[in-house]
């Protein structure tokens, strides 16, 4: 989708719409094809609010409502405390919606985008300028103001589009897959640029494939799947849903290894690496347990590392796309010291 700027408004919901974005009951669908089957969201602001879901899932629709873009078949949703349906210039003017590709003109410089926005906006051509200097400065592209945008990296393209989003000073941004294409720098110099702007207290609504991007930068994080939300919370709230914790001892001696095993009966062994995998949640409580257990018994380990799920786990586990892998490892090297 394209991007698309509003015009700012003040800031603030109204006493009655604490949240920037909420929906109730949110339902979509394209001819027998239900894409939004009753959504219900709830996005404070000044926070990072990441959409998860496999293709098709329905979060470019998702964003496509709350931006006027798309009406729904039912359900009701407010952006800053305006209705979609009933309100949608008061959306409009509060909102600014950046979508999978930069939607730049290539003849103009970086400058002469911004200053385009604005005259659109109707700032003025004093406040336009004042925008677009304040604007090129902040997204550090003030040293190729005066190139055109067909010579940029997709990176800096990418920087270039969410500024001309920002020109309105909008209270809340949909990002859509806004790192899409590129490389892992211009990823990371991306978040950096959503930190500062929720640092300044914007609410960001953000689809994205990489879920270590939502891992990153989001507050709370929906899986969309099969039209539905089949889970929300925090990355860690959502880790803790899928099983396969555990804390892994390894051993050097194969008398300490067997003498462990008695002493955890419930593990699972590895004779090959003398190694032993104990369920646990892996926080710091059932760590300090076991190495009581292990010091109590006085069973020396070789080394201990413990094993999470990650973001990847909770996606394929929700969304049926496949079995929950290991997850990550973060080995403690804890060597020779375990009494």
């Amino acid at each position: 989708m394209p991007s698309i700027v509003m015009p700012a408004s003040k800031r603030g919901g109204g006493p009655q719409s604490p949240a920037a974005v909420s929906t109730v009951g949110l339902r979509k669908s394209y001819g027998d094809k239900t894409v939004l089957d009753g959504i219900d969201l709830r996005i404070p602001a000044g926070s990072v609010f990441a959409l998860l879901g496999p293709n098709g899932a329905g979060k470019t629709t998702t964003v496509q409502i709350l931006s006027t873009l798309v009406a729904a078949d039912g359900g009701q949703a407010q952006v800053a405390g305006h209705d979609v349906a009933t309100s949608p210039d008061g959306v409009r003017a509060a909102i600014g919606v950046t979508g999978q590709f930069a939607a730049l003109d290539d003849l103009l410089t970086a400058e002469e985008n911004l200053l385009l926005m604005a005259d659109l906006l109707r700032l003025g051509k004093r406040a336009g300028r004042s925008r677009t200097a304040e604007l090129l400065r902040r997204f550090g592209i003030a040293d190729v103001a005066h190139k055109r945008a067909a010579t940029f990296s997709g990176g800096m393209r990418r920087r270039l589009d969410i500024a001309m989003t920002l020109v309105g000073d909008p209270e809340v941004i949909f990002l859509d897959e806004p790192t899409t294409g590129l490389d892992p720098r211009s990823r990371r110099t991306m978040w950096e640029t959503v930190r500062s702007l929720v640092a300044g207290g914007t609410t960001v609504f953000l689809t994205t494939q990489y879920l270590e991007e939502a891992d990153q930068l989001a507050d709370r994080i929906a899986v969309l799947d099969g039209g539905r939300i089949v889970a929300e919370g925090t990355a860690d709230e959502l880790k803790a849903q899928i099983p396969g914790s555990h804390v892994r001892l390894g051993f050097t001696d194969p008398a300490e290894y067997e003498r462990a095993a008695a002493a955890f009966p419930g593990a699972a062994r590895d004779d090959g690496n003398l190694a032993l995998r104990v369920a646990g949640d892996g926080g710091l409580d059932a760590l300090r347990a076991l190495l009581d257990r292990l010091d109590a018994a006085g069973i020396r380990a070789a080394d201990l590392s413990v094993h999470t799920p990650d973001l990847d786990d909770v996606f394929l586990a929700l969304t049926g796309d496949g079995t929950s892998r290991t997850g990550t490892s973060t080995p403690l090297h804890v060597k020779e010291t375990l009494r």
